[in-house]
């Protein structure tokens, strides 16, 4: 009997690296730990974070070109949120892991 474990296409495990890659940048993670409650806008992160608007535009755009955080546009106001509950998922169970 194999008790080996098929393992997923190659170019899946790149595209899963790459997206740990992601999570692997401390203000990316602060950015999406701050999303994880309620959608803000970038000044509202800014503020909250103690850190530059264009640092957290900069890291949004790459949060947002890998799936992680959605936008909203109210009037030319543009509101940041988690792109889904697997985005905040990933973030509580590293969280459970590192405090274990």
């Amino acid at each position: 009997m194999d008790n080996k474990k098929e393992l997923p296409d190659i170019e899946i495990l790149f595209e899963l690296a790459d997206l740990f890659k992601v999570f692997g940048d401390s203000t990316r993670l602060r950015i999406m730990v701050t999303l994880s409650e309620d959608e803000m806008s970038v000044n509202d992160i800014a503020e909250c974070l103690q850190m530059e608007q264009s640092t957290i535009s900069h890291q949004l755009r790459v949060l947002r070109q890998n799936k992680l955080v959605r936008v909203r546009r109210e009037g030319k106001q543009m509101y940041y949120s988690l792109d889904d509950d697997h985005v905040k998922k990933i973030i509580e169970m590293g969280l459970d892991h590192v405090l274990e």
